[in-house]
């Protein structure tokens, strides 16, 4: 990809944190601006690893876990906990109870709205720092802001090829679930088991990546047979989905997003 000359240079940066990779790429900043998006820049990496810090349930010391081994109550709590347990359960009675954040013996576990709930902070904070185009992509998992930006959807049944591209303009999130990259980590919260229906993976185009983020987890728990009809229905969001036999189908409104469809 080639710059005009007469651009400032973007700033980048590749973070691994979460378990995972994050991604920033931040255009249209004005000379005068970058000591202070550069700031902003460092300040939401440094915001990556608080998160991991409090949310990992794979690290002992962070605070969801010592609240779900009960060495720690709610009210003691960091307020990134509470905001995030409140949004589990916003999503939870939005979703009919598809989302859940009490998988594991109706302890907490905000694994699937968390990530989609850092990117977007970080992307915020950048844009409020003076970045004029902001995209943060975690783990595959992108927040945008200004543009366009092209965002790749991953096909999960061919590594390494697209399966769609989304034209994102303004502010705009796209979130993919599926157990492509972390095997059959989704469960039916009814049953605790994996959904009987299953679905490769389901891509969500919202405004907010946490929201995204939880609605593609969702859809995913709910399995083939549920997942389309509720997804129709969804508001402020459109979806992209893959069977697991590679079939495809997506939402109404969600050509107006695509560069093209590539299955």
């Amino acid at each position: 990809m080639t710059y005009q000359t007469d651009r400032p240079e973007p700033l980048r940066h590749v973070e691994h944190v979460m378990g995972t990779v994050f991604s920033f790429d931040l255009r249209e900043v004005a000379a005068a601006d970058r000591p202070r998006v550069q700031a902003a820049l460092d300040g939401a990496v440094v915001g990556l690893h608080r998160v991991d810090e409090l949310f990992s349930t794979y690290r002992p010391d962070s605070e969801i876990s010592r609240l779900r081994r009960g060495e720690l109550t709610l009210s003691r709590c960091a307020p990134e906990v509470w905001d995030v347990l409140r949004m589990c359960e916003e999503a939870e009675h939005r979703s009919g109870g598809w989302f859940s954040a009490r998988y594991a013996g109706g302890r907490p576990d905000p694994t699937g709205l968390v990530k989609g709930w850092a990117v977007e902070r970080a992307a915020r904070m950048l844009v409020s720092s003076g970045a004029g185009s902001v995209c943060v992509n975690g783990g595959g998992d992108v927040q945008v802001h200004g543009g366009p930006w092209r965002v790749g959807i991953a096909d999960p049944l061919r590594r390494g090829e697209l399966a769609a591209v989304v034209e994102a303009h303004g502010e705009l999130a796209v979130a993919t679930s599926g157990p492509a990259e972390r095997g059959c980590h989704i469960i039916d919260p009814r049953t605790g088991r994996p959904p009987a229906q299953g679905l490769a993976s389901v891509t969500v185009i919202a405004t907010s990546l946490a929201d995204a983020d939880a609605w593609a987890t969702a859809a995913c728990a709910m399995g083939a047979g549920r997942a389309r009809a509720w997804l129709g229905r969804l508001a402020d969001a459109e979806a992209f989905v893959i069977t697991a036999d590679g079939a495809t189908w997506h939402t109404s409104g969600f050509a107006r997003y695509t560069a093209g469809l590539c299955v």
